[in-house]
């Protein structure tokens, strides 16, 4: 597998991988491989694991995506892995890889373009799980596309946490797919990274925000300044955020002509430092304090 690829290149019939660190930033990438499949007619499938069904609907329209209409009309199904995908208590790779034959069929009698498929690997680390059945399960998909059994027709995401698979079997999972996804990052070190964020469109950060890293900030705020209308910075995992780089944003935010703006989500801490650096006077700021 080659150089981490943007999550929006992944091309109908891949076969590619996410591991991440960040559920928050998983939820994003996720999104535009759902809402990518959704826009190309066809039918998206979400196996999910560390997050209910319900609540992943929640999460998806929170990005912008008409996830609940979509359920509604069949072209988007969200299921938890254990009743609809592994089937038995342990699952099996036979039976996970029959699974997702079925559903390619169902989407083609549907009228389907391709069946887009993405799966929440979490469920791999639970006690007395076969977890051998994974690397056999990746193996028989990888074969499948190998030797076009699935005609371009299926395409999947498998995802992967990192802080809860051990590096041997994270070794595996990028030799076997095809594709690694990875977001933009514009900075990342033990305290703090800095990344595209791609619903809504703007950036991410998370960890300790201060002086030290004002000029990534900066290239990061010139590029959703330049790519996005109205850019979102997300901040809910800034633990600390000092006023030198609260003034980048509020200047950034007070470049934009009047017809824009900018979202700022945030803790109460980081939304209090931009109160007191003037976030309040820019009238193109909106600033969020969420959980």
């Amino acid at each position: 597998m080659g150089q981490p690829t943007q999550v929006g290149d992944i091309q109908a019939g891949g076969h590619a991988c996410l591991t991440f660190s960040d559920p928050d930033e998983r939820l994003d990438l996720l999104a535009v491989f759902v809402a990518a499949g959704l826009d190309e007619g066809q039918r998206v499938l979400c196996f999910t694991d560390a997050v209910a069904p319900d609540a992943l609907t929640d999460e998806l329209g929170q990005r912008g995506i008409e996830a609940a209409d979509a359920v509604g009309r069949g072209q988007l199904r969200i299921t938890d892995c254990a009743s609809a995908w592994l089937g038995a208590d342990i699952g099996t790779a036979q039976h996970m890889s029959e699974v997702l034959r079925v559903q390619l069929r169902a989407a083609a009698d549907d009228g389907y373009a391709g069946l887009r498929v993405s799966a929440d690997m979490s469920w791999a680390v639970r006690p007395h799980t076969a977890a051998h059945e994974l690397l056999r399960f990746e193996r028989d998909v990888a074969d499948g596309y190998r030797d076009g059994v699935t005609d371009g027709r299926l395409t999947t995401l498998c995802e992967y946490d990192r802080g809860s698979f051990d590096p041997v079997t994270l070794a595996f999972a990028a030799d076997v797919h095809s594709q690694a996804v990875a977001a933009q990052v514009y900075h990342e070190d033990p305290l703090l990274r800095i990344c595209r964020q791609y619903r809504p469109a703007g950036i991410r950060a998370a960890g300790e925000l201060d002086s030290g890293h004002l000029e990534q900030l900066h290239t990061a705020l010139a590029e959703t300044l330049r790519l996005d209308e109205h850019p979102h910075v997300n901040l809910r995992r800034v633990r600390y955020l000092d006023a030198a780089c609260a003034a980048a944003i509020i200047q950034a935010a007070h470049e934009l002509p009047a017809a824009r703006t900018m979202h700022v989500s945030c803790g109460t801490l980081p939304a209090t430092v931009l109160r007191l650096a003037g976030a309040v006077d820019v009238s193109g700021l909106r600033v969020r304090v969420t959980p």
